[in-house]
């Protein structure tokens, strides 16, 4: 039977309090972060360093992790498949829209981006692969959230503290629930000044093979605005490409110019 190995937990474990913290620290700090003796956080600290996972600043002897870490992680999800089919559909969307391109996916109540590709305009929205978006302000979320049950997607907003984070920010769970139906019903989600001032984004979802995704074009409200029902249209056309129902069946036939985008998505990798 397999057992819990606690020194790969404490790892992990520490990895998420940088994460969090976002800041250089100590032995004592970790260990008081990590509820651990400061004798064994000392002994990880000193594996890491050693290893070179982490960087020791000389006088204050403070730790925090260096770039390796993000290079294994950036090997690692460029080889992944699913990596590979999230970057064409933004590159696509960008490429139709000019707007930045995501998609993103829905984990313990929080939207992890698995990629984007950054608009062509000289005011546009930038993200980075491995970000997290707060559920209740993310076109992505919801998009995602309106492929399942109305239980489930309460369920998922509830996970998190719902923020107010711009003028925009709807933080009441009955107003999203409706919010999230409509986007099942209609197709697509829409959020406006809700997660930044300025800034909105439209989102739709589907499957690639089993795992739920959403794909989204953002950028500034007005130009959004000016251009909504292309984006929406882009949106379809990339959805489409790239996703399933359920079930297995295919998307629809791509036609004309959408066909020839297919052997882009579809092709070699």
């Amino acid at each position: 039977m397999p057992t819990i190995v606690p020194a790969a937990t404490r790892t992990m474990l520490l990895l998420e309090v940088f994460a969090r913290e976002r800041r250089e620290l100590s032995n004592s700090d970790l260990a008081r972060l990590m509820d651990l003796p400061e004798s064994s956080c000392s002994d990880l600290l000193f594996t890491l360093h050693e290893m070179g996972y982490l960087l020791r600043t000389a006088r204050s002897k403070r730790f925090y992790p260096t770039a390796r870490l993000l290079d294994i992680a950036q090997e690692i999800s460029a080889s992944d498949p699913l990596f590979a089919v999230a970057t064409e559909a933004c590159e696509l969307l960008r490429d139709k829209t000019g707007e930045t391109g995501l998609c993103g996916h829905v984990v313990s109540g929080v939207v992890h981006v698995l990629a984007f590709a950054e608009g062509t305009h000289p005011l546009r929205y930038v993200s980075n692969v491995g970000n997290k978006i707060a559920l209740h302000v993310s076109a992505l979320g919801k998009a995602e959230l309106a492929l399942g049950t109305p239980e489930e997607a309460a369920r998922q907003l509830r996970l998190k503290t719902m923020k107010q984070i711009a003028p925009g920010t709807i933080t009441d769970l009955a107003v999203l629930e409706a919010q999230i139906a409509q986007a099942k019903a209609q197709g697509w989600s829409w959020v406006e000044n809700e997660g930044f001032d300025g800034l909105s984004a439209m989102a739709v979802a589907g499957y690639v093979g089993d795992q739920p995704l959403a794909i989204s074009v953002a950028g500034p409200t007005q130009r959004m605005l000016a251009h909504k029902d292309a984006c929406l249209q882009a949106l379809k056309d990339v959805q489409a490409l790239v996703f399933h129902a359920r079930d297995g069946a295919a998307p629809p036939r791509a036609t004309g110019a959408r066909r020839a985008a297919t052997a882009k998505v579809t092709g070699p990798a």
